[in-house]
C-alpha cells in the first residue's frame, strides 16, 4: 500500500480502488482472508459507505489536498499559473459531473480515477482527454511532492 506521506494523490486513488474492490466482492470469502480488505469493509460499513461514497480517511486526505492547493495557489506564482491554465478544463469536467459542487481537488482526483477505470476496461480515450489528464497529473504531482516535503519536515501530518 502507498502511504499518504509518500504520495497523497496515489494514496487517495488507491483507497478508492480498494473501496470499489470491496464493493465488488463484499460477499466473497476471499475478501475476508485479506486483513486490509476486511478492515476496510468494516470501516466502510461503519461509515455507511459500503454502497457509495468514500471512507473518512480518503475524505480527509482530499481535504488536505484542497488546503495545500489553496496555499500553493496563494503563495506560488508558478503553481497559480499552472492551475489557471488548467481551470477551463476543470470547469468543463465539473459541468459534466453529477456533483458540480465538489472541490477542485475532488474533481481532479475523480477525473484521474475515471481515466484509470477506462484504461482498465480498455476503452478509448480521446487525445484531448489525455492532454487534460497529463496536465492534472502534473499538477497533482506537485501537490503530492509538496505534501511529502511538508510531512517529512514538520512531522505534523499523520499517516
Amino acid at each position: 500500500m502507498i502511504s499518504k506521506k509518500d504520495n497523497i494523490a496515489e494514496y487517495i486513488l488507491q483507497t478508492w480502488q480498494m473501496e470499489d474492490l470491496v464493493r465488488a466482492f463484499q460477499n466473497d470469502e476471499a475478501l475476508e482472508q485479506n486483513a486490509y480488505l476486511r478492515d476496510l469493509k468494516d470501516m466502510m460499513r461503519a461509515e455507511g459507505v459500503l454502497e457509495r461514497g468514500h471512507v473518512q480517511l480518503a475524505q480527509i486526505a482530499v481535504s488536505e489536498m484542497d488546503e495545500l492547493h489553496s496555499r500553493l495557489y496563494d503563495e506560488e506564482a508558478t503553481y497559480r499559473a499552472a492551475w489557471l491554465q488548467l481551470l477551463p478544463s476543470i470547469n468543463i469536467l465539473k459541468a459534466k459531473t453529477d456533483d458540480p459542487t465538489q472541490s477542485d481537488m475532488q474533481m481532479c482526483l475523480t477525473f484521474l480515477y475515471e481515466i484509470m477505470l477506462l484504461r482498465l476496461q480498455k476503452k478509448p480515450i480521446s487525445p484531448e482527454t489525455t492532454a487534460v489528464q497529463e496536465s492534472v497529473s502534473r499538477l497533482l504531482s506537485v501537490l503530492a511532492a509538496t505534501y511529502k516535503e511538508l510531512a517529512e519536515n514538520t512531522e505534523l501530518l499523520d499517516e
